[in-house]
């Protein structure tokens, strides 16, 4: 009891400590605003593709809408990383918030324009690649704000407050169609209202000094011939994690994942679309997705509390483990049964793990990589997170019914958690030195606890 105390409240002093930091808390702002927009946006998206009375939702519409939307993660990723560490992140901050405020001032001229087509893909495609560069600017930009012993802690707060500011924008938006009823025009209203929020996380990175961010000692290579050695840039960054065992094997272990939830997304939302509820009812389909990612965000809110403690007492990597493990039973139980109750439950517990393992990578990931190298390492993350996303995209075409229910489905997404949750296990457990003489691992710097740094 008294070593559970402990534990507790050294997450508290880590909590402190990261929250006292004024650059953190500038670019945790400019993070927060930045994906409210992000979950209108994505609102009015979903109910353009997905919820539209005169669009039916199949297992092949859904997989293609995902696969367009991830597929700029995957493409541009490569060159986001090469110009990540190039550039001056604070000003990739800025200016990406702002290219994409004009972009999706565009999108939404061609929604209400009635162009809902090649045309209005493409130019999603270019809002979602913008964003590539923000999203994983801000990855590499959080070992400059805080100390690298506090970066679980500073991994459990930034990303999590990002994922529940994007519910909290996305419930903004599903507000505001509610409001406005349902139609190609209250789609075009939704896409508009998260270009303020853009402007906003513009305004707040505008705040941090230029330098900030990083990265420290970029190389001094004109633009054209970063872009050229984009190949090399991204080797090199694999070779980089690579050699950085625990780093490679975290990040296979998420792209696993990755796979795994994304089969899982697709099918649930075919499920609100077309098993729960009437599939000429979008309102209420609508509704019970809405009722989805509310019960996934408040599991993404209690990672974020819980995380930071099962680190210190299982090791980063022990609480990976354990976070994939809860997701094969969560899968399993809709293998017997599948109510809406038993599927809020379950998405609330998947929400946990994934945000609980996510944490953990990232800290792995920013701890065991050299700044020179972390922008194309946190690109390359990118793309093996989403990659593995668009896979799950192409295989639901195959395996996904129109209406989302498959017992045998469940089995198998439980089945790759499982196996990853074990391997992964295998692979920690392996990498740990002989014991020595014991040492309090509360004390202990965040490499050394339960997690040793191969290095």
């Amino acid at each position: 009891m008294s070593a559970t105390a402990d534990v507790g409240g050294h997450a508290v002093a880590d909590l402190r400590v990261v929250l006292r930091g004024r650059d953190f808390r500038r670019l945790l702002a400019t993070r927060v605003v930045s994906q409210a927009g992000d979950g209108a946006f994505q609102v009015g998206l979903a109910s353009l593709f997905f919820f539209s009375p005169e669009r039916a939702a199949t297992a092949a519409a859904a997989a293609a809408a995902f696969a367009a939307a991830l597929l700029p993660y995957t493409l541009v990723g490569p060159f986001a990383g090469v110009m990540l560490d190039r550039w001056r992140r604070r000003q990739v901050l800025l200016r990406a918030n702002l290219v994409r405020a004009v972009m999706v001032v565009g999108v939404a001229a061609l929604v209400l324009g009635g162009v809902v087509g090649p045309l209005l893909y493409v130019a999603v495609l270019a809002c979602l690649s913008v964003n590539r560069f923000f999203l994983a600017g801000l990855g590499a930009s959080l070992p400059h704000v805080v100390p690298r012993e506090h970066l679980v802690m500073a991994n459990a707060i930034t990303p999590t407050c990002g994922t529940l500011a994007a519910v909290a924008g996305a419930g903004a938006g599903y507000l505001l169609r509610s409001l406005l009823g349902a139609g190609d025009t209250t789609d075009a209203v939704v896409l508009l209202f998260s270009v303020t929020a853009f402007l906003g996380s513009a305004a707040l990175a505008a705040r941090m000094h230029p330098d900030l961010l990083g990265p420290d000692d970029a190389p001094p290579a004109p633009t054209r011939r970063a872009l050229r050695s984009v190949v090399s840039g991204l080797v090199a960054g694999a070779r980089h994690v690579r050699e950085r065992r625990r780093a490679f094997h975290a990040l296979a272990a998420v792209g696993a994942h990755r796979f795994a939830y994304g089969v899982s997304t697709i099918a649930t939302i075919l499920l609100c679309r077309n098993y729960f509820a009437d599939p000429a009812d979008v309102d209420a389909g609508l509704a019970l997705l809405a009722a989805v990612f509310a019960a996934s965000g408040a599991g993404f809110a209690v990672a974020a509390f819980v995380t930071p403690v099962a680190a210190r007492r299982l090791g980063a990597g022990g609480w990976i483990t354990a976070c994939f493990a809860a997701a094969a039973l969560a899968e399993l139980v809709f293998v017997v049964f599948l109510t809406v109750p038993l599927m809020l439950l379950g998405a609330f517990v998947l929400g946990v793990a994934a945000q609980g393992a996510k944490i953990c990578v990232d800290a792995i990931v920013q701890r065991e990589i050299d700044d020179p190298f972390r922008g194309r390492v946190f690109s390359f993350y990118d793309v093996v997170f989403n990659a593995a996303f668009v896979a799950a995209a192409a295989l639901a075409v195959l395996v996904v019914p129109d209406d989302g229910f498959s017992r045998v489905l469940y089995a198998g997404i439980a089945v790759v958690y499982l196996a990853t949750s074990v391997g992964y296990g295998i692979t920690v457990k392996a990498g740990r030195p002989p014991a020595v003489a014991p040492r309090d691992p509360v004390h202990l710097p965040l490499g050394e606890r339960g997690d040793p740094t191969p290095h």
